[in-house]
């Protein structure tokens, strides 16, 4: 069931669908563009969170329960997204399975390592896929949240960063399949502080925490926001098939030190 809230009748303006958008760097996101002047559609599992995120957003934000790695679930909320707004000009991917407790190679299970990369790469391409044709009628835009890991990946996360590493290559074959009208790039956050803006204010990270980080800072999700709204505006529209990496010079330092 894909769970509705009532959004603002007689909208107008770009629209872009933000998945994964009831925390962190997906929240920051949606935050963001509807600063901007867009209308945010965003989606989560979270029905309860997404429902009182998209209430606390504003009348510029709009929310659905979705599954990204159902296909059912994708096709009916893009359809509903287009029946009320009419329109879509924008789609972030974020939701993702991100192996917060690193699971060994070991103990990785099959049917684990299939539903991470069903939703952190089926589910980008379901909704390339469903959201195509109308992204096309407004030469929209498309970004793919990757991350770091696919290039240099962690101990015990076989899963993620293939996940990821396979985001990485569907972003450049979208980009050739799909322009020039619609143009696909992804973003690669390094170490990103990815709590909410109240958890940050109430407890700042430490010099401690940011001399862990080999450049010695470490990312907000308003600096993963910036890169992807630019991403989505007119400003980049020569901008496609592309990795933008946000993590504070981290890999070059990794890679000259």
């Amino acid at each position: 069931m894909i769970e509705l809230a009532t959004p603002p009748s007689g909208t107008h303006g770009r629209v872009a669908l933000v998945t994964g958008a009831a925390r962190g760097i997906g929240l920051g996101i949606a935050t963001w563009l509807i600063c901007e002047g867009w209308q945010v559609v965003l989606t989560d599992l979270d029905r309860e969170r997404g429902s009182k995120v998209a209430k606390t957003l504003g009348d510029n934000a709009w929310f659905i329960t979705m599954d990204v790695a159902d296909e059912s679930q994708v096709a009916t909320g893009i359809a509903e997204v287009l029946g009320q707004f009419g329109r879509l000009d924008a789609l972030v991917c974020n939701a993702a399975i991100a192996d917060p407790h690193n699971i060994t190679l070991e103990s990785l299970d099959l049917a684990y390592w299939n539903r991470v990369l069903a939703v952190n790469l089926g589910g980008p391409m379901l909704l390339a896929k469903h959201c195509a044709p109308y992204l096309r009628a407004h030469n929209g835009a498309i970004v793919n949240l990757a991350s770091t890991r696919a290039a240099q990946s962690e101990p015990d996360t076989e899963a993620y960063a293939a996940s990821k590493g396979g985001l990485l290559a569907l972003t450049h074959a979208l980009a050739i399949s799909l322009g020039p009208e619609i143009r696909v790039n992804a973003v690669s956050p390094g170490w990103i502080d990815a709590r909410d803006p109240s958890q940050r204010r109430a407890q700042p990270l430490t010099d401690a925490d940011h001399a862990q980080h080999p450049a010695g800072r470490v990312g907000t999700v308003e600096d993963v926001a910036a890169m992807v709204a630019w991403l989505l505006s007119r400003n980049a529209g020569f901008v496609t098939g592309q990795e933008f990496v946000v993590d504070g010079g981290m890999t070059k330092k990794m890679i000259y030190e």
